[in-house]
């Protein structure tokens, strides 16, 4: 029969990729996990790793077994969310990473509804948040150094999640083109009106950093608009390219979550042809059922549907 703690090991060993960083995730020595593959193998009657060099390597049977153990680990996630439920009353520690623009928008309401005292939820949850891009947090979550990340998805670049993962979706974030006031002018554009890309094709871009998924974002939707953008500015803070746009640098695309509320001199469009992004929360699966999980998922979408409401 095989047993579950060596299932783990074995997942263990899939996510981390080295026998002595899998030893390190589980609090154990390397021989210890070595000793535990093997004992594996022998539950499985196959081999589960072989050599690649200097490292180990899944084998098909493996590589079977991570897919199981990843249902089986969920399962036993489940059933310990269950029993945490029924126990209530212990105050839950939860990890949680969030990209900048919803730590910044979302969070805070989380935090003062944490710190009513008089709120029965301010006893059963103390947050732990981190700052991560999204591809940074689901990587994070994958190796269980975090239980909830916070990310999102473009209409225009699908997130992919990890396997062994469960996604609820938050909110909508549209898209909006930031213009100078007098630029917006000169286009004809209303407040709130939509904006045509293709007659921003000749006007200097701020952008942030290449390896931001937004970066990847603005590519592909000036691309559908017929023009590679001029990139002047180069910044992943949207505090910055905002001032400069109202300064007269450029237009920038920034979603609507991420421009500043006190955001001044700046116009903010939709686009004609629009495009958003979806906010989720993802965790492990079987674990949004646990109390402290389940507590601050429904403090997000509080926050999120008050944001809606209010933009």
């Amino acid at each position: 029969m095989l047993d579950v703690r060596r299932l783990r090991i074995l997942h263990h060993l899939a996510i981390h990729g080295t026998v002595a960083a899998a030893a390190e995730a589980l609090h154990l020595t390397a021989p210890a996990v070595s000793q535990q593959l093997a004992v594996l193998e022998r539950e499985a009657g196959l081999p589960v790793v072989e050599k690649h060099g200097r490292t180990l390597r899944l084998t098909t049977a493996g590589e079977l077994l991570v897919a199981h153990a990843e249902v089986v680990l969920g399962d036993l996630a489940a059933a310990e969310s269950d029993l945490a439920a029924l126990r209530g009353g212990r105050r839950g520690q939860v990890r949680v990473a969030a990209f900048a623009s919803a730590a910044r928008t979302l969070f805070p309401a989380v935090y003062r509804a944490l710190a009513e005292e008089d709120a029965a939820w301010s006893r059963r949850l103390a947050l732990h948040l981190t700052v991560l891009e999204p591809g940074d947090a689901l990587q994070s979550l994958h190796k269980r150094e975090i239980d909830v990340a916070v990310v999102h998805g473009y209409t225009v670049l699908p997130r992919d999640f990890p396997s062994g993962s469960e996604q609820e979706a938050l909110m909508e974030d549209p898209v909006v083109a930031v213009l100078r006031l007098d630029h917006a002018d000169r286009l004809g554009l209303a407040p709130g009106a939509p904006a045509d890309l293709s007659a921003l094709a000749q006007a200097p871009w701020l952008t942030p950093a290449p390896d931001t998924s937004c970066y990847e974002m603005i590519q592909r939707t000036c691309g559908a608009a017929g023009f590679v953008p001029d990139i002047r500015v180069r910044s992943s803070d949207f505090a910055v390219l905002t001032s400069l746009v109202a300064a007269g640098a450029g237009v920038a695309l920034a979603p609507r979550l991420a421009v500043p509320d006190d955001a001044a001199g700046v116009s903010l469009h939709p686009l004609t042809r629009p495009v958003s992004r979806t906010v989720f929360t993802v965790s492990r699966s079987g674990t949004a059922r646990r109390p402290d999980i389940h507590l601050l998922n429904s403090l997000l979408k509080r926050a999120a549907a008050a944001h809606t409401d209010a933009s």
